[in-house]
């Protein structure tokens, strides 16, 4: 039984805490997402609430929800959030094994850390011009 390629391509909507230093959660996650192997359309509704469109066999919203406070996020802990977002990991998974996707198949979360670390403020870059690189 082959389900129709739509009924793969979920939307769902990510909920952020207020209590948190970036005022600005939702656009700051937007960019970190955008490109993201599977990850279809990506846009802030507001400063806390999130859209995100993605093919369900290519990567989950638990990966993405996991990734995304692996880099610092918080997410809305309101019951009513937390009661949808289970029902989706479960049926989401459900979803991707009948379809043959193994665990291991959600490296595109891996790009989701190499856009946080390079869009981060950190004392990893040399912010020297190149030629002055070579003298200490």
């Amino acid at each position: 039984m082959q389900s129709d390629d739509s009924d793969l391509i979920k939307l769902r909507e990510i909920v952020f805490t207020e209590l948190h230093p970036d005022p600005e959660q939702a656009h700051s996650a937007a960019g970190l997402l955008e490109g993201i192997d599977g990850i279809i359309e990506v846009h802030a509704e507001t400063h806390l609430q999130l859209k995100v469109r993605y093919h369900v066999l290519k990567i989950s919203l638990e990966h993405i929800e996991t990734a995304l406070v692996d880099c610092g996020f918080h997410l809305s802990s309101k019951l009513i959030y937390k009661i949808a977002r289970a029902l989706y990991y479960y049926t989401e998974e459900i979803e991707r094994a009948n379809n043959g996707c193994s665990e291991e198949d959600h490296n595109s979360t891996r790009k989701i850390f190499i856009n946080r670390y390079e869009h981060r403020n950190h004392g990893c870059s040399d912010t020297r011009p190149e030629h002055w690189r070579k003298y200490l």
